[in-house]
């Protein structure tokens, strides 16, 4: 069953005087419960793609379907709640609000969304991710892994059927990158999620269930791991 998919998605900006064609008539179906890594050099069209995907960024041409449904031109009052009910997000930078606590920074997105039980959902989460005793640190009391583990507790609260992640081991040693990966695709495992990722590593690549590679805005390989 596929979940997301675009059509002859095409996306440029304007830098200087110049334009500059970001993606390509990238087409592209993902299906329910797939782990799908993207990869590509720097300035391929990757993280533009994910934002086209995820409706933080919209195409020039093309549609972007979820679920059957073309977001494509919905406005941001209704792309904001799909997006916190339907995405969870993992950056590589965290995100996290500096003057939140831990457990307030997972609690935010189901807050937002007015669930009664957000408290509670965000405790069973820090405890799953061995952070329960941290939840009233703030970020700066918490090291790399720990925030990334946050970060990503705050992106499954709503039970999201997608998560993108962009280089979410990007700013991490690599005994604590490879921690936060496997805790990412056990927890997305476990709740048959649907995962986008951008990175760089062969590493991950290998670990996903397809591989799709970007060139220069276009989509030059889809399925394999070479």
């Amino acid at each position: 069953m596929t979940i997301l998919e675009t059509l002859g998605i095409t996306k440029s900006y304007l830098i200087g005087n110049r334009r500059i064609k970001v993606l390509d008539a990238v087409s592209l179906a993902v299906a329910k419960g797939e782990f799908l890594v993207v990869k590509g050099e720097s300035g391929s069209g990757k993280s533009t793609l994910l934002a086209i995907l995820s409706g933080l960024d919209r195409p020039d041409q093309g549609r972007v379907l979820i679920e059957n449904q073309d977001v494509t031109d919905l406005d941001e009052d209704a792309l904001a709640p799909l997006r916190n009910a339907t995405f969870g997000f993992v950056f590589q930078s965290f995100h996290l609000i500096p003057s939140l606590s831990a457990l307030e920074n997972v609690m935010f997105p189901a807050e937002l969304k007015g669930d009664p039980d957000a408290r509670g959902k965000a405790l069973t989460l820090l405890d799953r991710v061995g952070l329960g005793e941290r939840a009233a640190s703030f970020p700066h009391q918490l090291s790399g892994g720990e925030k990334q583990r946050c970060a990503i507790c705050r992106a499954l609260i709503n039970e999201p059927r997608i998560i993108f992640a962009d280089e979410p081991t990007g700013n991490l040693d690599s005994v604590n990158g490879a921690a936060v990966l496997e805790l990412l695709l056990e927890l997305q495992r476990e709740r048959e999620t649907t995962l986008l990722m951008v990175t760089h590593s062969p590493e991950i690549a290998l670990r996903a269930d397809r591989v799709v590679t970007l060139k220069d805005g276009r989509m030059v390989a889809d399925g394999g791991h070479a």
